[in-house]
């Protein structure tokens, strides 16, 4: 779970596809086995840009309906926006890949293109490369709770300086019903298993009779509720940055602490390196020292950041550390954040250091039509719909003491009360993810990844046994393919191309120091 992506396919039929078989959990109630025949996807432009955004020129558009609610299959319809990159004319093409960058809830329209320039001309010739927003986000049907604070980053409930999480209890309720009472009951539709619905529809209305797939961080866990519910359409799936399926959600964040712990130094032995110049520490422990009286010192006392209305706390700094060690290339930057922040809690800032943190306060540009607090709505959307939480005030707040004791540097934040503890029930029991089904699977998984811990790569791994193959990689962040292991890309492009996966573990030790 963060603030962030694989399959086959049979012949492109020349007619619209034929009636679809909708799959539902083993506990939810029976839905209708046939399904409307689904239409083929009118291909066009895409939707206008957010100002400074760019996209592949040869990205096309169009759209799916589907049910809101897959119970009632010939009721209310929403619209779920897909986006196609066409393979390379090569003759060799094979299918579609439909790619997913996580989230939960970042829209995926653009992924394909993001992602093209990373794939070598084999896979470019064997995919088109399909993307798609997921129902509620983006342009597909787009939610809105109405929340104060639109940011992602408003979600993570950082306790008190002391550790108090009353004001997390207040504000976890305050979230829950205004999505209550400004997105309602449907809301609760807008759901993974029905996400995953959708993607076969996707499938349908391509005229595919599989479809491979490539999923990130959420998107993981969204590809195996796919597998699970439609396990003879899926083909070759690669899965990255992974989610246990045993944890959704409320126990996913279980691990956090400790996976911070392992990335931090990361990033600390990149400040340290650069001491003369940001003063932070020259090693590693210096470093992180620093950085949790920094913290400390900003809980208490938030230092106002110039030219925003923003004033810096230490959440923030925590949650802007989390983001930053997603990506290798962002350590620098990290770096000279914490180096600014502690000159703007001096009251020292240079201009320099100004410049940093206007840059990582500078706010996305508006989308069109999308509301600011969409990706926020539908992250409670999905992580407080898809299984249900305990209402326990009491228990919250004493397992978010003992995770700020053990844990300093996420400070209690993972354990704490989040708006799913006064969510309504959801509408149907988790998918069941097992080991039954083909073996089509690559699990990617990074050693030290803060967001889906090593942890969690080797729970879903034990889930899907026989189903898949495991390449782990001696890294930090949160992306394995393309980040410098030559054996990481070579397992995952072998398999996209041939279908061979490793017949045992692997772990990539061949990544370039940071």
């Amino acid at each position: 779970m963060v603030i962030a992506a694989a399959l086959t396919v049979g012949t492109v039929a020349a007619c619209a596809a034929a009636p679809e078989t909708d799959a539902t959990s083993g506990d939810a109630p029976s839905v209708a086995a046939e399904a409307p025949t689904t239409p083929r996807i009118a291909w066009d432009t895409c939707p206008e840009l957010a100002e400074g955004a760019s996209r592949d020129p040869r990205l096309i558009c169009g759209t799916v309906q589907v049910p809101l609610d897959y119970q009632d299959p010939g009721g209310e319809q929403i619209e779920v926006a897909v986006s196609k990159l066409p393979a390379a004319e090569s003759g060799d093409r094979r299918g579609v890949l439909l790619l997913n960058p996580g989230g939960p809830a970042l829209p995926g329209l653009d992924t394909p293109g993001a992602v093209a320039p990373t794939l070598p001309p084999s896979v470019l010739g064997a995919y088109d490369l399909i993307g798609f927003d997921p129902r509620g986000v983006g342009h597909s049907t787009p939610q809105s709770c109405g929340l104060e604070d639109p940011s992602l980053a408003g979600l993570f409930p950082y306790p008190a300086a002391d550790g108090s999480i009353t004001a997390n209890v207040d504000r976890a309720r305050s979230q829950a019903e205004l999505c209550a009472t400004n997105a309602g009951e449907k809301l609760r539709y807008f759901t993974t298993a029905n996400t995953a619905r959708d993607m076969d529809r996707i499938r349908a209305a391509l005229g595919e009779e599989q479809i491979s797939y490539w999923g990130q961080s959420y998107g993981t866990y969204l590809g195996v509720v796919y597998g699970s519910l439609f396990p003879e359409r899926a083909d070759r799936v690669v899965l990255e940055g992974n989610v246990d399926p045993t944890k959704v959600w409320a126990n996913a964040k279980d691990n956090w602490g400790k996976a911070m712990s392992e990335r931090f130094p990361d990033a600390a032995k990149v400040a340290a390196a650069q001491h003369a110049t940001l003063g932070l520490g020259d090693t590693v422990d210096e470093v992180t020292q620093n950085y949790l009286a920094l913290a400390d010192r900003l809980d208490r006392t938030p230092a106002p950041v110039p030219g925003t209305e923003l004033a810096l706390t230490g959440s923030m700094l925590r949650t802007l550390t989390y983001s930053l060690l997603l990506h290798n290339d962002s350590l620098p930057m990290l770096a000279q954040l914490w180096k600014a922040a502690a000159g703007l809690a001096d009251g020292m800032l240079t201009e320099a250091d100004g410049e940093v943190l206007q840059q990582v306060f500078a706010g996305p540009p508006p989308t069109l039509g999308v509301p600011a607090d969409n990706q926020a709505t539908m992250f409670l959307a999905l992580t407080c719909g898809d299984a249900q939480w305990s209402d326990d005030v009491d228990e919250y707040a004493r397992r978010t003491a003992e995770d700020r004791a053990a844990w300093p540097l996420s400070a209690g934040m993972p354990a704490n009360i989040w708006a799913c503890a006064f969510w309504p029930e959801p509408i149907e029991e988790p998918v069941s993810v097992t080991d039954e089904g083909p073996r089509n699977t690559l699990i990617l998984q990074n050693r030290r990844d803060n967001a889906t811990p090593w942890e969690d790569g080797l729970g879903l791994y034990e889930v899907l046994g026989k189903r898949a193959a495991f390449v782990g990689a001696d890294n930090g962040g949160h992306y394995v393919y393309g980040q410098g292991s030559t054996c990481v890309d070579e397992a995952t492009v072998t398999f996209l191309t041939t279908g061979r996966l490793p017949d045992k573990k692997v772990y990539c030790t061949d990544v370039p120091p940071q």
